[in-house]
């Protein structure tokens, strides 16, 4: 009876509502219904603003002051310098309405580290103020940085740097080592080639596999202008290593925004986001990117001069004692690394699609595309090197015994569907350790196939020739060999090894496997490098810390290492045909006897075996 006497009231109350005259004009004044979806709408309006409040409060903490109501919002850059003035369409209109078009609520809420629709306008704010911030920390003349004592490097005056760019992301956290390093240098590819690759992030990967184990997009929120990259904003994920299970790898989710500012000049800015986040996940308060990035200027010859700014906060407590000098000096992860490899892998493309190539530098191969298989198939050999040997969140690594810096250390992984590798259990084993010889030296010994039978145990002492050679860049040792392995009491080619090495200034690199004989012929044929299993081994050598002043009489400053290096020496192989078989510890026993023997075998042939 009370539901019969409120639904009547109900029916009253509505047909009253039809009555209301307007009080204006005199006309009906209707109050129609409020549907579900408007219901719902309201109610997804009041979460936005009170997420919008929340958000400007950390945009009051972090920026200096809150951000303006969305449709307002007029991002801002000061003045920069004429050459780098930027574009119409920098500003006001064209990041907020490409984010406007950008991925709905309910599918950015859906992926871990997006942004909702109240955040977005902050990621605007955080992106431009970025992009300005890199722009200027490029310029020769930045005020920021200051003439180094002990090298010809800039460093950054903190105080001076806090004081001018102190909204990006604030004052460093408590614990955390700031590094910042810049570099200048010409490389082989134009602009727009560049940038194409860094805002993909699987090419990304595949430009710097030596640096980066995992990278991803999150979320595009634009796609840039105009059938290109201007404008383009997106989150992303990395995670940074050094080849050494040694050192922590660096995660990262970041900004990347993309910007032309002039015809032949653009820039790409990376920024971390946990300002953004309340809080954000352990591993991603070890370390943070602040405005970093590339410039690139667009050269007549079809190359580009790119400055490289790297600038990180992190946390080295975790990082081994042996590897700390180079970590702190900037070198692991620094601008001097990023540059010296993208010229590097640019000049690797160049050889790949070169059609001017000597018969002499052929060798054993016959045609232009059987070097360009081989070059194909050494790329993939050293990036599933570089790919398992770091201290990745990916590995889960065992130390075998002790609890020296030495320490052998082993992983296991299943390899079933991997095409170019064998399947069953692969065994993997890596060691870290010092030696009082100058990089460029280990190097040299390690690629010298005349020496190879002084450490290699695989060769079992037998004659070493290389029956091919391919340069792939100016300096000599970057190059691709395939190796013939001859038993001592036989002229029969027992075994084939491809062996790739790679140098900079950075570091080098010297991987190698064995490789199926009739595989290797179709791939020297112009065949597909597919068609070739293969496990990588090698080593990874790096200088031992920064660089040294040594003053000459009237000669200037002559630049000098501390004269040792880090060697990294690390070990695949199959130990069983069965991907579900458990590891025996035989197994184990061999490889660890197996890179141990190495490592005293290079002592003993570069006359250190006392360390």
């Amino acid at each position: 009876m009370e539901n019969d006497n409120l639904r009547a009231e109900n029916v009253l109350m509505h047909e009253a509502f039809k009555k209301i005259s307007c009080p204006s004009c005199g006309g009906p004044a209707t109050v129609g219904e409020m549907t579900f979806d408007e219901q719902q709408l309201r109610v997804e309006n009041a979460r936005l603003k009170d997420e919008l409040d929340r958000v400007s409060a950390i945009a009051a903490k972090y920026l200096g002051r809150p951000i303006p109501p969305y449709s307002s919002y007029q991002p801002q850059i000061s003045s920069l310098p004429l050459d780098l003035a930027t574009s119409a369409s920098y500003g006001s209109t064209l990041l907020p309405s490409a984010l406007v078009q950008g991925r709905s609520l309910t599918d950015s809420a859906s992926r871990p580290g997006s942004f909702s629709d109240a955040e977005k306008p902050l990621v605007v704010e955080l992106a431009v103020t970025a992009m300005e911030e890199l722009l200027h920390m490029c310029q020769p003349d930045e005020t920021s940085w200051m003439p180094s004592i002990d090298g010809p490097k800039d460093i950054l005056n903190y105080e001076e740097y806090i004081r001018q760019y102190f909204r990006a992301l604030g004052a460093k956290p408590f614990g955390l080592k700031t590094e910042a390093t810049r570099e200048t240098g010409i490389v082989m590819m134009n602009g727009i080639s560049l940038v194409e690759i860094l805002m993909d992030s699987a090419r990304w990967m595949e430009m710097f596999p030596c640096i980066i184990s995992r990278a991803f997009t999150v979320d595009v929120l634009s796609t840039g202008v105009a059938g290109n990259r201007n404008g383009a904003l997106q989150l992303m994920y990395s995670e940074l290593q050094v080849l050494s299970p040694l050192v922590p790898t660096r995660e990262f989710y970041f900004l990347r925004y993309c910007k032309q500012h002039v015809e032949g000049v653009w820039a790409v800015v990376d920024v971390s986001v946990d300002v953004l986040r309340d809080n954000p996940p352990p591993s991603l308060m070890r370390c943070r990117r602040r405005p970093s990035g590339y410039l690139i200027q667009d050269m007549p010859n079809g190359y580009s001069k790119v400055t490289v700014l790297d600038h990180v906060e992190y946390d080295d407590r975790a990082v081994n004692n042996m590897y700390r000098a180079l970590v702190n000096s900037g070198m692991a992860f620094g601008a001097q690394r990023w540059l010296a490899t993208l010229q590097c892998q640019c000049e690797r493309l160049a050889s790949l699609l070169a059609t001017n190539v000597s018969t002499r530098e052929l060798g054993v191969i016959p045609t232009a595309n059987g070097r360009r298989s081989m070059l194909k198939l050494a790329q993939r050999m050293s990036n599933n090197f570089c790919a398992g040997v770091s201290a990745s969140t990916m590995h889960t690594w065992t130390t075998l015994s002790g609890t020296g810096e030495n320490d052998v250390r082993v992983m296991t992984r299943k390899s079933e569907n991997n095409p170019g590798e064998p399947y069953g259990i692969v065994l993997s084993a890596a060691t870290s350790l010092w030696l009082p010889v100058m990089p460029q030296r280990v190097f040299q010994f390690l690629r010298d196939e005349s020496v190879r039978s002084e450490w290699d145990i695989l060769s079992n002492g037998g004659i070493v020739q290389e029956m091919a050679h391919i340069a792939k860049g100016q300096d000599p040792g970057n190059s691709v060999s395939l190796l013939k392995v001859n038993a001592l009491n036989s002229s029969t080619c027992n075994m084939l090894i491809l062996q790739e090495s790679s140098i900079d200034v950075s570091g080098s690199l010297v991987v190698y496997a064995p490789v199926d004989i009739p595989a290797m012929n179709i791939v020297m044929q112009g065949g597909d490098p597919g068609c070739v299993s293969l496990l990588p081994s090698g080593f990874a050598i790096l200088p031992d810390g920064p660089e040294r002043l040594t003053l000459q009489s009237e000669s200037g400053i002559d630049i000098s290492r501390t004269g040792g290096s880090l060697l990294t020496v690390a070990f695949q192989i199959l130990v069983s045909n069965t991907p579900s078989a458990k590891l025996s510890l035989e197994s184990v026993a061999t490889v660890n006897n197996l890179i141990s023997c190495t490592v005293q075998k290079i002592k003993a042939a570069l006359n250190c075996e006392h360390i």
